[in-house]
Formats: C-alpha cells, structure tokens, sequence
C-alpha cells in the first residue's frame, strides 16, 4: 500500500470529522436562537430562504450535471425544462395552499397532508427511477451532490423546538427532528468521503439513504398515527399545535416527498455506479 493511498483512506475522515466540528455547533445555535426567539421561525423567512436555496440548488445542479452528458444543446434543455417546470409548479401549489390554510385541520374532509406526501413520490418515483434521460444525468453527475445537498435536513430540528415549547408532541417530535438533525449533519461528511473515491464511500452513502428513508417512515408512520382520524392510534400528551399551519406544514407537504425522491435518485446513482 502507498503513502497514496493512505492519504486517500485517512483524509475523507478526517474532512468529515472536521466539517461536523462547524456544522453540529451551528445547528445547536440556530435552534437554540429558534427557542428563544419563536418569531424567527414563525416569519417563515427561514423556511422560504432555505426552500428556495435548494430549489436553486436542485436547478443548479441538474444543469451541470446535463452538462457533463453527451446530449446536444437542445436535448439538455428539453429535460431541464422537463424536470424543473413540474417541481417548480408542484412547489408554488403547496407553498401557496399553506399560506392560504388549505393543510390546517378540520380545513378540508380530505387528509391533504399524507396526500401531499405521497401522491408525489407515488407519480415521480417510477418516472425518474425509469427515465433514460435522468440515468444519463445520473451517470455523469458526481455522485457526491445529491448526498451533500440534503444537508438542509438539519431544519428539521425545528420540531424539537416545538417540542421543548409543548407545541409538538414527544411521540412524534423527537424521532423525527432527531432524525432529520442526524440525516443533515451526516450529509456533508458522507459527501466528502464519497467524492473522495475512499473505499468505504459508497456503503456509507448507501447506508445513509437507507437511513434518510427509515427516518422519514418512521417520522410519517409515527404523524398518521397521533392525528385524529381513522388511523389515529396514539393520543398524544398534548395536541400538535404546528400540524398544517405554515411555515412548518411546508416540511412534510412539500420537504418529505421531495426528499424521498432524492434518497431514491442517489440510490439509483449509487446502483448505476456499481454496476
């Protein structure tokens, strides 16, 4: 073995190691600063930033990974516009249904919530798992991007804040903000290991993915379950005083499916890879 590939083994970890020192303390702060301050979050200036920095980042990142295909100019326009119209209208749909109270409770005889949460995964998933055109993309784009990106995840830790304000109940609360901290603040180190070419990269990625999913079953399984409702099968201690108001409705109308869509874009990447 080389002084080479020693580097390349130690290195990744180290960057990780040194990324969660910045990130983990950040994160405390910011929901520290959310406590102390409710009115942060209940601007939705926070949400609309960080939602309109990923959709950016999604436009962004999709056109450079076109880029890097063998498809023409105008080919690699048609699918940027292919995909990013419907996520962009997709995104105001829900945007504006929660500002407008469309997901608040007893608002609709219909449960929107678990609608918008799976009735795009059920629609998109086959569509972008199959897609030619999406695996050339996926093929050229480093595999690293659609790890690092769910960093955003971190926000999630905002339904620990509701929870220490008695606003969120402890059943549903702490699995899920726990869960999407944990998915965010590993996000980054995963990214650089795996960008690295390290041996143990793509595993921990997978292994990651598979995580990021569990979270969010969990975190849904555990949401129908405390709602009043056919499914309800838990009373929680205290109501959940957030569930369908905006800006925190926006993170399981919109943030979760999209989201999960990307868990599944990155494994097929990381399966495509492999093969």
């Amino acid at each position: 073995m080389t002084a080479a590939t020693i580097h390349a083994d130690i290195a990744p970890p180290r960057q990780g190691r040194r990324v969660l020192f910045w990130l983990a303390p950040l994160t405390a702060l910011w929901l520290t600063l959310n406590y102390w301050q409710p009115l942060i979050q209940a601007s939705g200036v926070p949400t609309s930033a960080s939602r309109l920095f990923v959709h950016v980042m999604i436009a962004l990142g999709l056109w450079l990974g076109l880029e890097r295909t063998e498809l023409m100019p105008r080919q690699r326009r048609n699918v940027w516009l292919a995909i990013m119209i419907p996520v962009t209208l997709w995104l105001a749909l829900i945007w504006g249904a929660a500002i407008n109270g469309a997901f608040r409770p007893g608002a609709s005889p219909i449960p929107l919530i678990p609608l918008a949460i799976f009735l795009p995964v059920i629609i998109g998933a086959p569509i972008l798992l199959r897609s030619k055109r999406v695996g050339q993309v996926l093929d050229a784009m480093p595999a690293s991007w659609l790890v690092g990106l769910q960093v955003y995840r971190v926000f999630g830790g905002i339904f620990l804040v509701g929870w220490a304000r008695n606003l969120v109940p402890a059943e549903f609360a702490l699995p899920a903000g726990i869960g999407d901290v944990m998915t965010g603040l590993l996000a980054l180190p995963i990214a650089i290991s795996l960008a690295s070419g390290a041996a143990e990269g793509r595993k921990a990625a997978t292994a990651w993915n598979v995580f990021g999913l569990l979270d969010f079953v969990i975190a849904v399984g555990i949401a129908l379950m405390i709602t009043p409702g056919p499914l309800q099968l838990i009373v929680p201690s205290i109501p959940n005083a957030t569930s369908g108001i905006y800006p925190t409705v926006l993170i399981p109308a919109f943030g979760v499916p999209s989201s999960i869509l990307l868990h599944a874009l990155s494994l097929r990447q990381l399966c495509r890879r492999a093969a």
